[in-house]
Parts: C-alpha cells; sequence; structure tokens
C-alpha cells in the first residue's frame, strides 16, 4: 500500500525580514514553485498583509495556492523572523529541492522540516487496460 502524497511542512526562522514583508517575494514564490516542483497551478496565488496578533507593528504576509495536486501556503512573521510554509501533494516531487529553494527564498538560517506520508489507507483503483 503507498501513500495517497507527501505534506511538507518548514518552519524557518532567522529570515531576512525585508523579504518576509515583500508581498511581491511571497506571490512570485507561489506563482513559480509548482512548475519548478513538476505541479499544475490551478489558479493565480493569493496574497495579502496581515497584523496579526504576534506582530509589533509590522504586517506578515499570508499566500496560498491552489496546485491540481493540492496546495502551497506560506505565512510570515516578520517581527519574528519567521516564515511557516507547506506543500501538499497527491503527486511525487522533490521535497529536498523544494525545503532548500524555500528556505534560501528567506533567507532562513535554521529551519525544521517534515515530510508526512499523507492518507496511507486511501483507496486507489488501478484500471487495466487490455490491449
Amino acid at each position: 500500500m503507498s501513500e495517497f502524497g507527501l505534506h511538507v511542512t518548514i518552519d524557518a526562522s532567522g529570515c531576512n525580514k525585508r523579504k518576509l514583508s515583500s508581498v511581491t517575494l511571497v506571490y512570485d514564490i507561489l506563482n513559480k514553485l509548482p512548475d519548478r516542483i513538476g505541479m499544475t497551478k490551478m489558479t493565480l496565488p493569493y496574497v495579502v498583509k496581515w497584523l496579526d496578533k504576534f506582530a509589533h507593528g509590522t504586517e506578515g504576509i499570508s499566500g496560498f495556492v491552489m496546485i491540481a495536486e493540492s496546495h502551497i501556503s506560506i505565512h510570515t512573521f516578520p517581527d519574528q523572523d519567521y516564515v511557516f510554509m507547506d506543500i501538499f501533494s497527491c503527486k511525487d516531487f522533490d521535497a529536498e529541492k523544494a525545503i532548500k529553494y524555500l528556505a534560501d527564498a528567506f533567507e532562513a538560517t535554521k529551519y525544521e522540516k517534515n515530510i508526512l506520508k499523507r492518507g496511507m489507507d486511501f483507496p486507489r483503483k488501478v484500471i487495466l487496460s487490455h490491449v
């Protein structure tokens, strides 16, 4: 039995505050990453600034892009030099390449990654064709 897909989470700290505050950067990452990892973007990214309860005056950025294989999201916290990111996909992809790309994009000095196998009991029908 195989999994439905991977869910990669990245908690990155010691990031570049200017990059964490950039709507343009978050949008560009979400717009380009699906193609870089072989996914199919279904929508343009949706990215907003948000002054959350953890902020000390600097708005963070939250962004999301729906892909045919599931989703990619980013949530930045500039005052804490921190970003949360995740990729969930039913299609195989190079998780380490994606993790490095995301950590490097925010110049993270430290990050914790988790690669989860989801849907281990997801029912899959195999359709056999006769030639």
